[in-house]
């Protein structure tokens, strides 16, 4: 039996299924890779009611639909048995060269993820069906009513932080998630959940500007600023907004702060690299942008999901 340690810690053995399954996922680039039964996720249940009861998630609508399939997989896709969990980074340290120019989160200055994800995860799917087992299956990145976060930490790929992100003791978070929901029963290597190992440290919750992180591990959607920039549909906060911080599309204080992020690496995806000139653009550039000028450098990011005119309410506010 042979065994081999990768940079996440944990052994593989090339021989198993899920062995050799992850081990092309690290060979495509991804961070790590688990696989985990299908199943209910029954622990979550009471606090994602508790959550959606309290109007934590304010105007995404998408939330309250579907809520059996969130909970469960097996009602998503048919006959699905297994996932399949991978990690993908997407961290770069690069900043805007103008100061004054408003913040990009650091998951959307490149290509959208969405795509980039899903075509590799396709990729890996091919594998297992060609070198593993036949089966059908379905890809998935925040693109369906799943709770990424809670199946990674049941696979052991991290735990979940007071900002209610998945850490990964390695790698801290800044990743995407992706995943494989298919019909083959892939037995899972022995491992256990990643125990808490926040500790006492609340500098997350500290450094929230518009303590949107009411609890650990309880974020209220409507105070973050992550939500007041990109999913909320209508008039921002005017209370909230003077806390934003120059933060444009999305937020990554949270993360920032986190000392587990020390441990963080650039990524080497070639999709994810800031877009042609983006980390040149002044403050004025953004100011004077026309809509066309915005289509045309914008039109595969993430940016595209609030818009021209979602980016120029919040510069509106920015310089309110």
């Amino acid at each position: 039996m042979e065994w081999k340690f990768f940079d996440t810690g944990r052994p593989l053995e090339y021989s198993s299924m899920t062995g050799r399954i992850r081990a092309k996922a690290l060979e495509m680039g991804f961070l790590d890779c688990a696989v985990v039964p299908a199943g209910a996720l029954e622990k979550e249940r009471t606090c994602l009611n508790r959550w959606m009861d309290e109007g934590m998630h304010g105007t995404m609508e998408y939330m309250a639909r579907n809520m059996d399939k969130r909970l469960d997989p097996r009602l998503l896709v048919e006959g699905a048995r297994t996932l399949v969990i991978v990690l993908h980074n997407y961290y770069s340290p690069e900043q805007s060269a103008d100061p004054e120019a408003p913040i990009i989160s650091r998951y959307a200055r490149g290509k959208d993820y969405h795509q980039v994800i899903k075509n590799k995860l396709h990729e890996l799917l091919r594998f297992i069906q060609t070198e593993i087992t036949p089966c059908h299956g379905r890809a998935f990145t925040d693109s369906a009513p799943i709770l990424e976060r809670a199946w990674a930490r049941r696979a052991g790929l991290g735990w979940i932080g007071k900002n209610s992100m998945l850490i990964h003791p390695r790698y801290g978070s800044y990743f995407f998630i992706g995943e494989l929901i298919i019909d083959a029963e892939i037995p899972p290597e022995p491992m256990t959940e990643i125990p808490d190992r926040c500790g006492t440290c609340t500098r997350c919750i500290e450094a929230c500007p518009t303590r949107a992180i009411i609890s650990p591990r309880i974020v209220d959607a409507r105070r973050c600023i992550s939500y007041q920039t990109i999913e909320l549909r209508g008039d921002q906060d005017p209370a909230l907004t003077p806390l934003f911080r120059n933060r444009l599309f999305g937020c990554d204080i949270c993360q920032e702060v986190c000392p587990w992020n020390r441990k963080a690496t650039p990524h080497h995806e070639p999709a994810f690299h800031p877009l042609p000139g983006l980390l040149q653009l002044t403050r004025t550039d953004w100011d004077t942008m026309s809509e066309e000028q915005f289509n045309d450098m914008f039109r595969e990011s993430p940016l595209m999901r609030t818009g021209y005119q979602g980016i120029r309410r919040t510069l509106r506010n920015l310089k309110s």
